[in-house]
């Protein structure tokens, strides 16, 4: 099977190839997220049990293996967002199967809530990781699905490039779960709020400052 492991090239092409409809809502100089949201035509229980089934419906060229089916999640604390990479049984290949982890529940409130921590991607690669918390509402006629990635810490990639990337393909995982399930027509999704620019930390006092404060204290 060709593996498909140029996850980081794909990336870096997806804000030309994959239409965005998820919006990076906060940037610092360290991390970022994305939010989207959609709605499907079914009920919570029938979004929840096809949400933990993430073979079905995420995209194959966001596997390593190349093959979403080999994905698979358990919907416990400590349970793993995991797939398997098929070993190469070719003359010049290898027969041990590898693996992937892509992320660790945290948290699984079945019906409403799945979080799920880890670096997806070429995230996977960096000090940097992320927390993916996906909510469900029940709504008239179906389920409204929140689906939030908020990440943090050291990376080798510019913040405004790599935030584009990732919520491109946070928001075609989500469509395909829409697609998966299908859409809920005539449904307004409610405007995607953007959290306010962080202050600015305060300006550090000047020597002098410092040393006439102390002088205050004796």
């Amino acid at each position: 099977m060709r593996r498909n492991l140029s996850m980081m090239t794909a990336l870096a092409c997806l804000s030309a190839s994959v239409p965005v409809s998820a919006e990076v809502v906060s940037t610092t100089v360290t991390g970022f997220v994305t939010r989207d949201t959609a709605t499907v035509a079914v009920s919570p229980l029938e979004t929840w049990l096809a949400l933990i089934k993430p073979g079905d419906w995420w995209n194959d060229r966001h596997s390593w293996s190349g093959d979403a089916g080999n994905m698979v999640l358990t919907p416990q604390a400590g349970g793993c967002f995991c797939e398997t990479i098929p070993g190469d049984d070719s003359a010049n290949g290898y027969a041990m199967d590898g693996s992937a982890l892509h992320a660790t529940v945290v948290q699984a409130f079945p019906l409403r809530v799945l979080r799920m921590r880890g670096g997806f991607g070429p995230l996977q690669g960096e000090p940097a990781t992320g927390v993916l918390t996906i909510t469900m509402e029940e709504i008239e006629g179906g389920t409204r699905i929140l689906w939030e990635y908020n990440v943090g810490g050291p990376m080798r990639y510019e913040i405004g490039q790599i935030s584009g990337a990732v919520d491109a393909v946070m928001s075609e995982q989500l469509r395909g779960l829409q697609a998966h399930l299908g859409a809920l027509d005539g449904v307004e999704p409610p405007a995607v709020a953007t959290d306010s620019e962080p202050d600015e930390p305060p300006e550090e006092p000047s020597l002098e400052a410092q040393i006439d404060a102390l002088a205050d204290d004796d």
